[in-house]
């Protein structure tokens, strides 16, 4: 097994959780970067075609980006991810809900760059 993925920083532990990432990558290191890229990729995606999205397109897409964030470990993303899903048949909530997973995200993000990064 490889070392775990840069156990000494706390800012990015805290948004993703390292040692469910270490546990669902086998705790290959390579694995984990690569697992986290993707899913890097994917929230940016996701995120452009939400600022665009019909109710039921966001759905679909807060709904894979809850998934992936659970995959990696990003709880934050996944419970604000969950939170769009219920709001997404009232307008008026389903815009703060979207600026709070935006937030997440963004995080989470910046938490991948340092990990990465750092590896």
């Amino acid at each position: 097994m490889g070392r775990p993925l840069l156990r000494d920083s706390a800012k990015a532990a805290g948004i993703i959780d390292l040692d469910h990432l270490t546990r669902v990558t086998l705790g290959e290191k390579a694995l984990a970067s690569e697992v986290l890229g993707l899913f890097d990729r994917q929230a940016e995606m996701l995120l452009a075609r939400m600022q665009q999205a019909s109710p039921r397109d966001l759905a679909a897409c807060v709904h894979t980006l809850a998934g992936s964030a659970r995959g990696v470990g990003a709880w934050g993303v996944a419970a604000a991810a969950a939170e769009v899903e219920l709001a997404a048949k009232d307008v008026a909530a389903v815009g703060e809900a979207v600026g709070r997973l935006e937030a997440a995200i963004r995080a989470a993000r910046a938490a991948i760059a340092e990990l990465l990064s750092a590896s």
